[in-house]
C-alpha cells in the first residue's frame, strides 16, 4: 500500500517542523514537503502533487481560505485545515466547510507544538480520513444551501418508549477527538459490561480498522457493526462509515440495523439516529453517553433518550477536544450528569451497580 503524500503549509517554522514529525511517525503517511505560505505551496505542487494538504488560515501573501477556495475550484485536493481560527461557531469555520475542507483541526492560540504532539493519533487519523474523501463532493457551489435534516428522515419520532427491563444497553456518540476518548472509556470497562453501540464520525474504510484496533486494546469484543448483529454483554459495535446505525429490539433481544439514508445533522452515521432508536426501543433500559465533537449531532437524540427515562452523561468541557456536541446536549436539557473523560467509566459502573 502506497503512503499518503502530505504537504504541510503553515507560516510557523515550529508548527511545520512539529506537524511533519508527528505525521511522519505514522507508517502510512509521508511528508513530501513544507511551505510557509500558499505561494510557496503552489510552487512545490508543480513539482510533486500531494494526496493531502494540511493548511493554516492566517499566512502572509495569501490566506489559507483564499488558497483553499482556489485549490478546490482549479485542482481539488483533500485539505485538512489546522488553525486556531476555526473554533466552534466561527465564520472562519463556516467558510472552511463551505469552500471544501475535508477535515478540521482547531489549534490552541498558545502551546501549539505541545498540542500537536499530544494529538498525534487524532491528526494522523484526520489526514488518513481526508485521503479517502471524494473531493468533487466537497466542492461547493453558489446554489441554495442544502437543508440540515433531522432524524425524522431515517426513523420516525415515536413518543412511546420501552418499559424498564433487566437488560440494559449503552449508546455512545462522538466526533472530533472521539477516537482517543472512546479508547480511554472502553479500556476502563470490564468484560461483562452491558452491550455497547457506538457512532463515531469517521469515513467509510476507517471504522473497521478503528474497531479492530479497539479490539486489541480493550478486554471487550469490538467489531464494525453488521446488519442484524446482536447487542450482547461484553461486546461493542461500531457504526460503519457512511451508514446509519439503529438499535432495535425483538422480544428479549437487542440488535442493530445498518441503514442507508440522507445525512442527518450533516452526518452519516448520525448520533441523533442512534440515540432516537435507543430511546424508542430501549427507553429506560438505555444509557446514553455523548463525547467530544464539533457541531450538535446527538443533542436532540440525547434529549429524547433523557425524556424516555434513560440515564445520560456528557463528557465535560475540560477533557473534550471540542465541547460542541456535549455542550449542545447540555443546553437542550438532555444530560443527567456531566463527567470528565477519566471518570465516565466509573460513573457508568456506579449507575449500573444500583440495578
Amino acid at each position: 500500500m502506497s503512503k499518503i503524500k502530505v504537504l504541510v503549509v503553515d507560516d510557523s517554522a515550529v508548527v511545520r517542523q512539529t506537524l511533519s514529525s508527528v505525521l511522519s511517525s505514522d507508517p502510512l503517511i509521508e511528508v513530501i514537503g513544507t511551505a510557509q505560505d500558499p505561494v510557496f505551496a503552489a510552487e512545490k505542487m508543480r513539482v510533486q502533487k500531494p494526496d493531502v494538504i494540511t493548511l493554516d488560515v492566517e499566512m502572509p501573501r495569501m490566506d489559507g481560505l483564499t488558497f483553499l477556495q482556489k485549490l478546490m475550484q482549479q485542482h481539488p485536493i483533500p485539505v485538512v485545515i489546522c488553525s486556531s481560527l476555526v473554533d466552534e461557531g466561527s465564520e472562519t469555520l463556516a467558510k472552511a466547510i463551505e469552500y471544501g475542507a475535508a477535515e478540521i483541526i482547531t489549534k490552541p492560540t498558545s502551546g501549539t507544538a505541545a498540542f500537536i504532539q499530544d494529538q498525534t493519533i487524532t491528526i494522523c487519523d484526520a489526514v488518513k480520513a481526508a485521503a479517502l474523501v471524494n473531493v468533487s463532493k466537497l466542492r461547493r457551489t453558489k446554489s441554495a444551501p442544502q437543508p440540515k435534516l433531522n432524524a425524522d428522515v431515517v426513523i420516525a419520532q415515536n413518543k412511546r418508549a420501552m418499559v424498564k427491563t433487566t437488560d440494559q444497553i449503552i449508546v455512545v456518540g462522538a466526533s472530533t477527538g472521539g477516537t482517543e476518548a472512546i479508547t480511554t472509556f472502553l479500556q476502563a470497562l470490564p468484560s461483562d459490561c452491558p452491550g455497547i453501540v457506538i457512532v463515531q464520525h469517521m469515513p467509510e474504510g476507517f471504522t473497521r480498522s478503528f474497531a479492530e484496533r479497539l479490539n486489541t486494546l480493550t478486554c471487550l469484543d469490538v467489531k464494525e457493526a453488521e446488519n442484524g448483529d446482536s447487542v450482547l454483554r461484553g461486546h461493542v459495535l461500531i457504526a460503519p462509515g457512511s451508514s446509519h446505525l439503529l438499535c432495535k429490539r425483538s422480544g428479549a433481544r437487542y440488535y442493530v440495523e445498518v441503514k442507508d439514508g440522507p445525512l442527518v445533522s450533516r452526518h452519516r452515521p448520525s448520533v441523533d439516529v442512534l440515540f432516537r432508536s435507543a430511546a424508542q426501543f430501549a427507553g429506560k433500559n438505555a444509557i446514553g453517553i455523548i463525547m467530544t465533537g464539533m457541531g450538535d449531532d446527538g443533542a436532540k437524540g440525547m434529549k429524547e433518550l433523557h425524556d424516555a427515562g434513560a440515564f445520560t452523561m456528557a463528557q465535560d468541557e475540560k477533557s473534550s477536544v471540542v465541547f460542541g456536541m456535549p455542550n449542545e446536549a447540555i443546553k437542550l436539557g438532555g444530560i443527567s450528569k456531566i463527567v470528565p473523560l477519566d471518570r465516565l467509566a466509573s460513573r457508568l459502573l456506579g449507575h449500573l451497580s444500583r440495578f
